[in-house]
């Protein structure tokens, strides 16, 4: 992965990124495609365009599964309540710096309410 990824996200945003559908890369263009990050990506034309497409069929499956499991009732509203905050805390530390030895918890955190929500 290049720079300018690593330069923009703290070890918790890259963690949270690991555990996505999504690689390091999709990340990478689909801020670039929103204007969310620098423009400069080393990659070729075709590879970039072929990378647009696979993100943006992700990203519509992502919505689809989305609207799927609220409407089945799987997802409850209390369960994207939970996923909102959490959202919301991602948003507010995302380029903060996080004290190394409380990104173990905060991984933790999130991973436990997340557990929780997806418990089958």
């Amino acid at each position: 992965m290049g720079k300018p990824f690593d330069d923009n996200f703290n070890n918790i945003t890259r963690q949270i990124v690991k555990k996505s559908l999504f690689t390091d890369r999709q990340i990478e263009i689909i801020l670039k495609r929103r204007n969310l990050a620098s423009p400069e990506l080393a990659i070729s034309k075709g590879a970039f365009y072929r990378q647009v497409s696979q993100c943006r069929a992700k990203l519509l499956a992502l919505c689809y599964s989305w609207m799927l499991f609220r409407g089945l009732g799987i997802l409850r509203a209390e369960d994207v309540d939970v996923i909102n905050r959490l959202s919301e805390q991602v948003s507010v530390i995302k380029n903060s710096d996080v004290f190394p030895e409380r990104e173990e918890e905060v991984m933790s955190v999130i991973q436990e309410l997340l557990n929780r929500i997806c418990k089958l």
